[in-house]
């Protein structure tokens, strides 16, 4: 008994021993304040390292390098130390007893030290945790998200590990309370997640997002990179996002400001309240950009919205850096320079002269963005263009994919050698048969080009051009025919426009949508809003179906998509059967959501209620506001070229119309001088057709004197030609005929609104307006009036005007063959004899 009481007094001392000298390693380990002394104490104590040891030594090998900037960070040393080795193998024979926790806080620590994704421990260690979650061992949540998040950063997007991290996810969601777990866990799961289950997500993140007074920026650029892995433009998380932004301003740097834009641009969202923030925060900070990286950003980010002297600025220190860009930051470079419509010589030349040395280093897509940054750009290098071409045939004879394949061959038609070859014929012809609507498009748009130039220099590849349109006509009906799913369809054509399309697919395309019609819901009315507003289809059955779904699901559809689907009733102007119920449930459902608006979209969408007809009060008095209209030429300032035209010409038009159905608004007409400047700018000409028809109204009314060409109304209307007719309709003339017509070169002078032209008539006198209207003036195969003639129509005859519509369909008509015949059919609506 004596003996056994000894033996295990000494294994008990033994063991406290142990214990006592394991927990002062550890506390040892903990205390480290350099990677070498954690190198030290492995190498002192190789032999007596548990799994818990080894865990905790390369998670705080992580944490010392996390603390140092990131230009300061020795992780290279570290990877090549001989005790890191040690502690890797020590790690991956002991990994069947580490923690739960550990293992996944040892695969997180080594992947920020930049082992390599396959190495044999984060093999290890991934496997190890997939068998724990085979085996219903459930992770905590922070710790399942920083897995996940590990496999995520390894690429493992679609393996059957994320999958089960996605279940776990799914089962789990409900007691997720915590935002930066949550917004780990969308981005890592996107790849592998259904549709309801995605939306599941975004009703979680949205709700977190509401009750979380405070939350870290970094949470909602993760929601935006989740919505973009999903290819998804949800406006009330992206709002929310941005309203963080907004808040965190202050905290912003270059690299997050950069990233921000990038996402929004990639999802197409904007914010000009935004912009003005990033360029206050750049602009003041621009010195503070010296090394290629973030100068690269600051002129991606800052470029497009500067002004003229920080414009020249950023230009000046790009050629200046122009040798140390990587090859991404040239391409950063020529695609911002394209956005900012710069065709500044002295850079274009230098990055032309410096690509030669990055174009090896280019993947295919960036191959095809590059050759399309520099056609627009005018690049005239043609050896650049040569190399190009070169490179671009090689990825064309090795590509299996048919969306490579495609963007292969459009761009190879937009370089300045046109001649097309056999060998993309060839390799188009193979294809099609795999190519999606969008691709079909691409390459006829490319051999629509080639055939044209082909005929035009009796080039012998026209016949293979014919060839390959008609295989290419086959390939998109039959596409089109197998087409069971609205969605998918939709999600096809997003990206499909051109000639091509709209003569040999459109008619199709509509007839499948109206088969499809059944499938048409609140989730995909916008979508189909956007394709009937692009094609410019008037389709009664497809728009009676849009507005009752609407009507219905007014609720579930965010403002700023109705906004759309309002657009596109206002643009093709098109009544549905319940007409005053669908504006008034759209008007009053936005009128309710005017704060989701920024001030150029209110703008906007006045613009189209006014061309429909509704000037709600709420929102004409908000935008006819001194302070509205201050913030509104704030934002328009950082707002792209293209965009900010269009809101200026919009107000306008929107004050017009106010002017002329509400005078009782009592808003003042305040854009003469943007008008007087915009038409003084402009440079138009006469064209023969109007020189023809101008002509014949002198030969009809008897003299020159007795009509008038190209005439400013008041409020600014042009209108092609302009008479007046007294009580018996007889012409009157014009006192001074102050509109020369130039006959060799059609330029003419408008004539000021406040002329003689503009006196009081004799009673019984008309004033008559003649408009020719081409085919831009109504819906594709329709003689119905779209939106914008129409209101037109309308203001004209409230200025005193008989309007008189000349329909291209109808003088261009076999039935007005000869000029007698024209004459007779201008008299008759001159004169109102039918």
């Amino acid at each position: 008994m004596f003996c056994l009481r000894q033996v295990c007094l000494f294994t008990l001392r033994h063991y406290q021993a142990r214990t006592l000298s394991s927990d002062l390693l550890l506390s040892q380990i903990n205390s480290c304040t350099h990677e070498d002394e954690v190198f030290s104490l492995v190498g002192r104590n190789k032999a007596r390292l548990s799994e818990k040891h080894v865990g905790i030594a390369l998670n705080m090998l992580w944490q010392l390098q996390k603390k140092k900037p990131l230009l300061l960070r020795t992780n290279d040393y570290i990877r090549n130390h001989s005790q890191f080795l040690t502690l890797c193998i020590l790690a991956e024979n002991k990994v069947e007893h580490m923690e739960d926790e550990a293992i996944v806080d040892t695969l997180y620590s080594i992947l920020r030290l930049n082992v390599e994704d396959h190495d044999s421990l984060a093999e290890a260690l991934v496997t190890e945790a997939w068998k724990r979650l085979e085996r219903q061992v459930l992770l905590s949540l922070p710790a399942l998200s920083k897995f996940a998040l590990c496999l995520y950063k390894q690429r493992r997007h679609f393996s059957p590990v994320i999958g089960k991290v996605a279940h776990i996810v799914d089962m789990k969601l409900n007691s997720i309370q915590d935002i930066r777990i949550l917004s780990v866990l969308m981005i890592s799961i996107s790849d592998v997640i259904s549709q309801s289950f995605r939306d599941r997500l975004l009703q979680k993140a949205g709700q977190l997002l509401e009750e979380k007074d405070e939350v870290h920026f970094n949470y909602a650029k993760r929601i935006l990179q989740f919505l973009q892995n999903v290819k998804l433009r949800y406006h009330p998380l992206l709002e929310k996002c941005n309203k963080i932004f907004l808040k965190s301003a202050s905290r912003l740097d270059i690299h997050s400001i950069s990233l921000i834009f990038g996402l929004y641009e990639q999802l197409g969202f904007d914010n000009a309240e935004f912009r003005l923030v990033a360029k206050q925060l750049l602009s003041e900070t621009i010195d503070d950009y010296y090394d290629p990286e973030t100068f690269a950003k600051l002129f991606f980010t800052l470029g497009p919205m500067a002004g003229s002297r920080v414009r020249e600025r950023l230009l000046v220190t790009a050629v200046r850096m122009a040798e140390e860009f990587s090859s991404h930051q040239v391409l950063v470079i020529l695609k911002t320079m394209q956005k900012m419509k710069c065709r500044n010589s002295h850079l274009l030349k230098k990055m032309a002269s410096i690509l030669h040395k990055h174009l090896d280093s280019y993947h295919v897509l960036q191959l095809v963005k590059l050759a399309q940054y520099l056609v627009v750009l005018r690049c005239h290098n043609l050896e650049l263009f040569a190399k190009l071409k070169m490179l671009l045939f090689g990825f064309l004879k090795s590509s299996v994919i048919p969306a490579d394949t495609a963007a292969i061959i459009r761009v190879l038609a937009m370089l300045p050698s046109l001649q097309v070859e056999e060998i993309i014929i060839n390799k188009a012809a193979a294809v099609l048969p795999q190519c999606r609507l969008h691709h079909l498009n691409c390459i006829a748009t490319a051999v629509v080009k080639w055939n044209h130039y082909d005929q035009l220099h009796w080039q012998n590849s026209s016949e293979l051009c014919v060839k390959l349109l008609q295989k290419l006509n086959d390939c998109g009906f039959q596409r089109l025919q197998k087409a069971n799913n609205l969605n998918l369809l939709l999600e096809e054509l997003t990206h499909v426009n051109g000639e091509w399309f709209a003569e040999v697919l459109s008619e199709e395309t509509m007839a499948m949508c109206q088969r499809l019609i059944d499938q048409i819901t609140w989730a995909n009315v916008l979508q189909l809003s956007f394709f009937l507003i692009k094609t410019n289809h008037r389709c009664p059955s497809l728009l009676d179906r849009i507005a009752s779904v609407t009507v219905e699901n007014i609720d579930k559809i965010h403002p700023f998509e109705i906004y759309f689907i309002l657009f596109l009733f206002s643009a093709v102007n098109y009544d549905p059967p319940a007409n005053e119920e669908f504006f008034e449930n759209c008007i009053q459902h936005l009128i309710s959501n005017l704060s989701c608006f920024e001030t150029h979209h209110l703008v906007l969408l006045g613009h189209v209620l006014a061309v429909a007809g509704y000037f709600p009060p709420v929102l004409i008095t908000r935008i006819f506001n001194v302070s509205f209209l201050s913030k509104l030429d704030a934002q328009l300032e950082v707002l792209p070229d293209t965009l900010k035209q269009r809101v200026r010409s919009r107000l306008m038009k929107l004050n017009r119309a106010v002017c002329l159905e509400c005078p009782e608004f009592h808003i003042p007409w305040f854009h003469e001088p943007y008008c007087q400047r915009v038409f003084r700018n402009s440079n138009s000409r006469i064209n023969p057709l109007r020189q023809h028809v101008h002509r014949m109204l002198i030969e009809i009314l008897g003299g020159s004197h007795y009509a008038r060409i190209s005439v400013l109304t008041p409020y600014y209307y042009e209108i092609d030609f302009e008479c007046i007719l007294d009580e018996n309709k007889k012409p009157l003339s014009y006192m001074a005929q102050s509109i020369p017509l130039d006959d060799v070169e059609g330029i003419h002078l408008r004539r000021d609104i406040k002329d003689e032209g503009r006196k009081a008539l004799p009673p019984g006198a008309q004033r008559i307006a003649l408009e020719f209207l081409d085919s831009k003036a109504f819906s594709k195969d329709s003689r119905h009036l779209k939106g914008e003639p129409a209101l037109k129509k309308r203001h004209l005859e409230m200025l005193g005007y008989r309007v008189v519509q000349i329909p291209h369909f109808e003088w261009n008509s076999m039935v007005l063959s000869t000029k007698g015949e024209q004459l007779e059919y201008l008299r008759r609506h001159l004169f109102g004899v039918h």
